[in-house]
């Protein structure tokens, strides 16, 4: 029989599975490799439960797993991973003629293919910040970093991404 602290735990592991699934597939542009690796880190985490000190932040901590099976999981995967590109996959997907869902779409995928383009680190931080709504003191706490290097790569990734969505010689 379980706890009610435990069944609390568990609870609270699943309301975060939306969001976990965002950023796992943030991190991999697959669907698939999302869906595992947020399997992966709720074992991790069911498994060392008595590792989260109620009271913190609980999404930070599968955050900080989520980020940390990915490294564990590309490099066991290195050679075997054949990675494909996400904005093909949501470009496919579109089965409406309604002119502003595909419009939106066709951004989405073009923000999804720039974003493939920056650097891993790039791509996480730009996820917690932007699409999870982290503060740097909770990012830098989720990647292990100082809060100076979450702000500095926030910035160059922004930069990048935009000049890879808006560069002139991108549109000509």
């Amino acid at each position: 029989m379980t706890s009610g602290l435990d069944k609390s735990f568990r609870d609270q592991i699943v309301a975060l599975l939306p969001r976990m699934r965002r950023f796992a597939y943030t991190l991999t542009s697959n669907r698939e490799d999302a869906d595992d690796l947020v399997q992966s880190a709720c074992e991790r985490a069911l498994s060392r439960r008595h590792q989260w000190q109620p009271g913190s932040r609980l999404d930070s901590w599968m955050f900080r797993i989520i980020y940390t099976r990915r490294i564990d999981m590309t490099r066991s995967q290195r050679s075997r991973h054949i990675h494909v590109p996400l904005g093909k996959k949501i470009l496919r997907s579109i089965g409406t003629n309604d002119g502003d869902k595909i419009e939106a779409n066709i951004l989405l995928g073009e923000v999804l293919q720039a974003m493939n383009q920056l650097s891993k680190m790039d791509r996480a931080v730009l996820a917690l910040v932007c699409i999870e709504g982290f503060s740097y003191k909770d990012s830098a706490k989720t990647l292990g970093v100082p809060i100076g290097t979450v702000m500095s790569r926030l910035a160059r990734a922004r930069r990048r991404l935009y000049d890879l969505l808006f560069s002139k010689d991108r549109h000509t």
